[in-house]
């Protein structure tokens, strides 16, 4: 028993020691900006292969969608278009609830409906343009020359064009529960604002996971909403915290992470790195388009995972 907990012991002491020599050797104490044009071996060198978030001023100046894109020119150029809209009665969605995870209700509905209930919030209802299967090609491929189809020193960068090109458009009331993503991101907000959140991968053995059920919420009768347990997906492995709740009593190794919070404006762009935790909040009415490129399955991935299953082992130790 002594010797397995040394053992468990030593280990704990290496995570930590891993994620104080990130912090002291290579990682910012804030997100750094930084002013286009930017070079993209430069930016891959500072930033992608260290996997460090950055905001870039100025690379959007000349979309035309920074001066376009507001109601008017929606209803106008796009009213009639079916989009597909997230709802749910809190603003969250892919977030943990009730104790399930809890996928939104989606629905289709034209862009000019989607405006009106921007325009006037109900109470218990919150929408949110938030599909990630690349819609700004799909269902918004009329306005799509208003801005990039790819960032140009991004892809140079990355050796690849992106995979998806995403429209976010919603409420001010919704917020995306901290996740990581395996996608290397350039978010750019065209109106508003969106405050992010950050924690990088070293500090992954302080994100604490937990399995819930899947579930989505569906609309009844009365207008309000259920959580409806998704039988065939099953159980699911999620971040069990939200960083901006005051009680995070439940998960103390959290208090070990440190967090890094940004808010990015509209003509900016930040650099989000694959596998960076991250919640995100927004402005009302907020419209960005992000850009997802694969990232490469490299030694950081093996490296990565391999902390994973070190953290996962300790964890389940400990229980």
């Amino acid at each position: 028993m002594s010797d397995t907990t040394d053992i468990h012991t030593g280990v704990t002491e290496c995570i930590m020691n891993m994620a104080e020599e990130a912090r002291e050797l290579y990682l910012d104490k804030q997100v750094p900006v930084i002013s286009a044009p930017v070079s993209p071996l430069r930016f891959y060198r500072e930033h992608v292969a260290s996997n460090k978030p950055v905001v870039v001023e100025g690379a959007l100046q000349h979309w035309p969608a920074l001066k376009l894109w507001e109601e008017s020119y929606f209803r106008k150029k796009i009213g009639d278009v079916n989009v597909s809209v997230t709802v749910t009665p809190n603003g969250y969605a892919d977030a943990v609830t009730d104790g399930k995870f809890v996928m939104p209700d989606e629905r289709k509905m034209t862009m000019s409906k989607f405006l009106d209930e921007l325009d006037a919030p109900k109470k218990d209802k919150v929408f949110y343009i938030q599909k990630q299967n690349s819609n700004l090609t799909e269902e918004f491929s009329s306005i799509i020359s208003d801005v990039d189809t790819d960032i140009d020193w991004g892809t140079e960068a990355f050796g690849q064009p992106p995979d998806a090109v995403n429209f976010w458009m919603g409420d001010g009331r919704a917020v995306t529960s901290m996740h990581r993503d395996h996608y290397e991101n350039l978010y750019c907000v065209v109106r508003g604002w969106k405050t992010f959140i950050l924690i990088p991968p070293t500090d992954l053995a302080y994100v604490p996971y937990e399995i819930y059920q899947s579930a989505s919420y569906r609309e009844n009768d009365q207008g309000g909403f259920e959580i409806v347990d998704d039988e065939e997906t099953g159980k699911v492995p999620w971040v069990a915290i939200d960083p901006e709740s005051p009680d995070l009593d439940r998960y103390p190794q959290y208090g070990h992470a440190r967090p890094l919070k940004v808010t990015v404006h509209a003509g900016q762009m930040l650099y989000l790195p694959s596998l960076w935790f991250h919640h995100v909040s927004q402005s009302h009415g907020c419209i960005a388009v992000n850009y997802w490129y694969d990232m490469q399955f490299d030694i950081k991935y093996n490296y990565y995972k391999f902390l994973e299953n070190v953290a996962n082992t300790v964890s389940s130790s400990s229980t």
